[in-house]
């Protein structure tokens, strides 16, 4: 369901950590677009840059050499705030672990980018509520997330990247600390919101079940992309 819009284009991107001899060349003149409504998947093995790329095209890092433009917006340009604010606004991000805050119930984290973003209450409600009936979480709003199963919590995780409609969500091994059914029907869930309200994921996996739910896969090696392939069921 991907379209001509380009949310996110890298051209040449390196990243380097540490500098002389001792730099550790992560990513290596990566060159990436990705589309509105694009269902994608990055694979490779441990160490590969799977996480970093994913961390430079949120913005929660910064490339050593090469471009990331984002909605328009070169990176390279902004400041940290600015940044901040791109995070904050335009991209949602589900970690492996979760990080549901834990004092606030599930309800509290669902609505807490919101929050941020000044809307209304009542309108605050009734995203949460909408979306927490299509993703199976009502009755558990008020829980807080200790008392919420493996994988009631990472539904809470992306209830709260997805609820402001950003352009893009980042997923980093979300299926890790959850069953392979959970698992399933977590992508399930995201397939579902792609199709339906067009929202654009790129997901960073070492599971090949993440990998059949993809429309299109990057396959990373030695911090490089080694190949793209777009998936039959893009055809």
């Amino acid at each position: 369901m991907n379209s001509n819009q380009e949310i996110v284009s890298l051209k040449n991107v390196v990243k380097n950590y540490g500098s002389g001899q001792v730099a550790i060349k992560a990513l290596q003149d990566i060159d990436l677009k990705i589309y509105k409504g694009d269902f994608s998947v990055m694979m490779g093995p441990s160490g590969c840059g799977k996480s970093t790329l994913l961390n430079i095209i949120g913005g929660l890092d910064r490339v050593t050499s090469g471009s990331v433009i984002f909605n328009g917006k070169d990176f390279n340009l902004l400041t940290n705030k600015e940044l901040s604010l791109i995070r904050r606004n335009e991209i949602g991000f589900v970690f492996q672990n979760y990080n549901l805050l834990p004092v606030l119930t599930a309800y509290e984290n669902a609505e807490y980018v919101l929050m941020l973003q000044n809307i209304p209450i009542s309108q605050r409600k009734e995203k949460v509520m909408n979306l927490f009936k299509e993703m199976d979480l009502e009755g558990l709003e008020n829980r807080l997330p200790r008392e919420l199963s493996g994988g009631q919590q990472q539904r809470v995780a992306i209830a709260r990247a997805v609820v402001s409609n950003p352009l893009l969500v980042l997923a980093d091994e979300i299926t890790a600390n959850v069953d392979s059914k959970t698992a399933q029907s977590l992508l399930t869930l995201m397939e579902k919101l792609n199709k339906t309200n067009n929202t654009t994921f790129l997901f960073s996996t070492h599971d090949p079940i993440v990998k059949n739910f993809a429309r299109k896969v990057i396959l990373l090696k030695d911090g490089l992309i080694d190949k793209e392939e777009q998936a039959s069921k893009n055809i």
